[in-house]
């Protein structure tokens, strides 16, 4: 009954974020078919409500979580509304007594209200923003592109890739405090890590915690020989990458970062202490390299884009900096200096009384 259930949650994503991916690769293998882009309609929120289901079954299975026999309120589990677009994947073992019985009084409420704004701050001052310097600099040629709007254009990506996930996910959380949910935390300053495992133990920390429970630990985790363990970790991110989006750019985006994952654990170099700023820079450039290859259309955009960042050309079509006025300057800088702890620094001067 398990593996049904499984099987129909994975067949109703499959058939409408995959299918016409499916289809289209087929079709470049010579396979003949006749089926229109617009065919098919994606749901929104597929992929967070059929994870969120998966977890469910499997919970419930394990006897982790005990089943819900209210068809009421298992759908207000899976259709949560503060996170079902854009996250964070709730586990049930984490709201189903909230969902019974939960209480919000004041504190609960404000500090919901100031989640929310934080997250719609982020997403509204800063990754719109630099969003808009990095759609333009994205719609350049290829063959067009210098190595400064190259390196603008990935900076922007990132800072607005982080604070827009960021900011929906904080938004969200809020929401559900709200109304009594305590949701838990998706990001912890992702870009602060010092390597790629760190790195992925603060991005999406729903969604790598998600693969980590329900697959790569199924399929046997760390527990066999290393070969068997380096398997489990490119199937891991191959399905990571694809999750993301029905393109090979995002399979290899996600194999981009397995790959380095397990260069990580195969030679685990310890640097001195005033060295170890040369991690973060590694960690920076991997995950820099890898968001080219996730905001790419095409592989061959992001490879050719890759090369400009390296090959110190000007560029015929730098009309992009020209959105680089004294305000688009403040919000990178604002962008680069939120992404690290800063709020949780100043705030705890002020309760050491520093200032």
């Amino acid at each position: 009954m398990l593996l049904i259930g499984i099987a129909i949650n994975l067949s109703i994503l499959i058939y409408y974020k995959y299918f016409t991916f499916i289809l289209n690769n087929l079709h470049s293998l010579d396979f003949e078919f006749s089926i229109s882009e617009d065919t098919i309609l994606l749901p929104i929120g597929i992929s967070f409500f059929t994870f969120q289901s998966i977890s469910y079954l499997v919970d419930v299975y394990r006897k982790t979580v005990p089943a819900q026999k209210n068809l009421l309120d298992l759908g207000l589990y899976i259709s949560l509304f503060p996170q079902l677009i854009a996250g964070p994947i709730v586990r049930y073992e984490d709201i189903y007594k909230e969902i019974k019985s939960r209480t919000v009084d004041r504190e609960d409420f404000s500090e919901g209200i100031l989640k929310f704004i934080r997250g719609l701050a982020k997403k509204v001052i800063i990754a719109n923003n630099v969003g808009l310097i990095a759609d333009k600099a994205f719609a350049i040629p290829a063959a067009d592109l210098g190595t400064s709007v190259s390196w603008v254009a990935i900076i922007c990506y990132s800072l607005q890739i982080y604070f827009d996930f960021s900011g929906y996910s904080d938004m969200a959380i809020g929401l559900g405090r709200m109304f009594g949910f305590n949701i838990k935390e998706n990001f912890m300053h992702p870009y602060k890590s010092t390597s790629v495992k760190e790195f992925w133990r603060r991005w999406h920390i729903s969604l790598s915690t998600w693969f980590r429970d329900y697959l790569y630990i199924p399929l046997g985790g760390s527990r066999g020989s290393k070969l068997r363990t380096y398997i489990n970790l490119i199937i891991v991110f191959f399905i990571t990458g694809l999750w993301h989006g029905a393109s090979w750019s995002f399979v290899v985006w996600g194999l981009f970062h397995g790959s380095f994952l397990l260069i990580e654990r195969s030679f685990k170099i310890q640097l001195p202490v005033y060295l170890r700023f040369l991690n973060h820079l590694y960690l920076l450039l991997v995950v820099l390299i890898g968001w080219v290859l996730f905001r790419s259309d095409t592989l061959e955009y992001a490879i050719q884009f890759i090369g400009h960042l390296f090959d110190f050309s000007s560029g015929v079509d730098n009309y992009v900096l020209v959105y680089l006025n004294y305000y688009t300057l403040l919000i990178i800088f604002l962008g680069i200096l939120f992404s690290m702890p800063v709020r949780e620094r100043i705030k705890k001067w002020v309760l050491n009384g520093i200032f």
